[in-house]
């Protein structure tokens, strides 16, 4: 007895341990970003994700179901119709009922897959009218925002930290630890409140680029001389991150995307030091540019 319950215990311990482990994975996923043994899809920020894990979530079910019952229908082929068991083989070659319920059941469970989809499908492709526009341009390798709206439009580039410039970024406290992952934090983010629909335009400037957020369920392609059009609206604040996820050259993998979800209060001072900060930094390059004609 005690050769079982050792073990046992040692499992559940190890077990208890492993929850102990991951619990601050879970809640720091929060902000965004993948985890390390992360099983499941990030957790939602949008009405449009939070679709996508449910129908996610019913389409694993189905399979679940179908594969028990394939599992099971062959343990009892292999049981009845073995050769002990049935020495004899049967030579039926038609069989009206099964052939008709083997092509009626795939076109109803494809059915009950489709309706939900189509449902996604048009959550995702039909843009609300929007509370304001973000346009995103994807470049070798680096994103640039512009905000056409917003009282005079400005824009920036946003470009992947280094790992010398994050660590001073965190040392100097402009960025959080937690929110600073290595190969995702950027130095300028892109700042959108909190519960309103934005709408974004992707394009891009060179090559076929993909502009990809988990968490809020997007994936659009940036084309050049091709503008292509999604939103979301986010549930909550916090700094969310994706990347290009269309193999565009060689520095493919190191243009992260970095979305920061704030309140209206605190977008509208991100906004008025915005416009002064990168409309300053325009006005420098277009002087450097002149001088160099």
């Amino acid at each position: 007895m005690r050769f079982v319950t050792t073990p046992l215990k040692n499992a559940l311990a190890a077990f208890a341990a492993a929850l102990v482990a991951f619990s601050p994975a879970v809640a720091s996923a929060q902000n965004g970003m993948p985890q390390p043994w992360e099983l499941n899809l990030q957790p939602a920020n949008s009405e449009v994700m939070t679709f996508i894990h449910w129908f996610h979530d019913w389409v694993n079910v189905l399979i679940f179901i179908i594969t028990l019952f394939v599992l099971g229908l062959l343990v009892y082929v292999a049981w009845r119709f073995n050769e002990k068991a049935n020495p004899v083989p049967s030579k039926t070659t038609h069989h009206a009922l099964l052939e008709v319920a083997w092509t009626i059941i795939p076109v109803l469970i494809l059915v009950v897959i489709a309706i939900p989809s189509f449902r996604l499908l048009k959550l995702q492709l039909e843009i609300p009218q929007a509370d304001m526009t973000v346009k995103v341009t994807g470049k070798q390798w680096y994103w640039s925002y512009e905000y056409p709206q917003d009282g005079g439009s400005f824009g920036f580039d946003s470009l992947m930290l280094d790992e010398k410039q994050r660590a001073e970024a965190i040392q100097t406290k402009k960025i959080a630890e937690s929110e600073a992952p290595r190969l995702l934090a950027v130095d300028n983010e892109a700042v959108v409140p909190v519960g309103k629909i934005v709408r974004v335009q992707v394009t891009g400037a060179d090559v076929i680029h993909k502009f990809a957020l988990p968490a809020f369920g997007l994936k659009i392609d940036a084309i050049p001389g091709r503008l292509n059009e999604t939103w979301f609206k986010a549930d909550r604040e916090g700094i969310f991150y994706g990347q290009c996820s269309f193999i565009c050259g060689q520095n493919h993998a190191y243009m992260p995307i970095a979305i920061r979800v704030v309140s209206q209060e605190r977008y509208t001072a991100w906004l008025a030091e915005a416009k002064q900060k990168f409309a300053n930094a325009a006005d420098a390059t277009s002087k450097v540019a002149e001088a160099a004609r």
